[in-house]
């Protein structure tokens, strides 16, 4: 739904404060209602298909979509927020972790994208340069002391850690300290006040 209704962005690129500013006056619904695909909804009109779906077999051939085999459904559970705010550093982190998963930016350097299979990943970067989001879900510490993230991509299974990173903790981790969003969930629908100018 996110990517579908252009919700903070798109495939090509967005703003996480944004997919929250939408779970905050739209709601967002469970995953399970669409399947996440990585490229943009072509006509981005945001309808009751594009929103959430129930879809029949047979599997649809190579290159098609199967949008005709599908029907919207209406009567979901939409999930809110009741505030959003931004947040960094490991202090207000892992305060913000106590009440669930956050969403933070990092530098997903080529790297990181390609070479990452496992353990604490660390990676020295003069300017880091956020381009891709993730979710922040908690930390731990080894033996030895070293202080370390635990994330969740959204590369699917077969990539990291069946999907998941352990990032250095303080330096050398990609800027994933620098720039978090997090928010309040809630069941019910926020009260948004339209300002209307002459």
């Amino acid at each position: 739904m996110v990517v579908n209704c252009y919700a903070g962005g798109s495939c090509n690129g967005g703003n996480p404060g944004d997919v929250y500013e939408f779970a905050y006056t739209t709601g967002l619904v469970h995953g399970s209602c669409t399947n996440y695909q990585a490229f943009n909804d072509v006509d981005g009109s945001c309808q009751a298909i594009d929103v959430c779906r129930d879809c029949t077999g047979p599997p649809p051939p190579l290159g098609e979509s199967g949008i005709e085999g599908c029907t919207a459904i209406t009567d979901m559970t939409r999930y809110y927020v009741s505030e959003y705010y931004y947040i960094k550093g490991a202090t207000q982190m892992k305060a913000e972790l106590q009440k669930g998963p956050i969403s933070c930016g990092i530098d997903a350097t080529p790297n990181f994208d390609n070479n990452y299979d496992g353990g604490i990943y660390q990676e020295e970067i003069k300017h880091p340069r956020i381009n891709h989001e993730i979710s922040v879900i908690g930390y731990g510490v080894t033996a030895e002391g070293q202080e370390y993230w635990i994330g969740r991509n959204s590369w699917g299974t077969y990539w990291g850690d069946y999907g998941f990173f352990y990032m250095n903790m303080y330096t050398n981790n990609l800027a994933i300290e620098r720039n978090c969003v997090a928010g309040t969930p809630s069941y019910k629908p926020n009260s948004v006040v339209e300002e209307f100018t002459q």
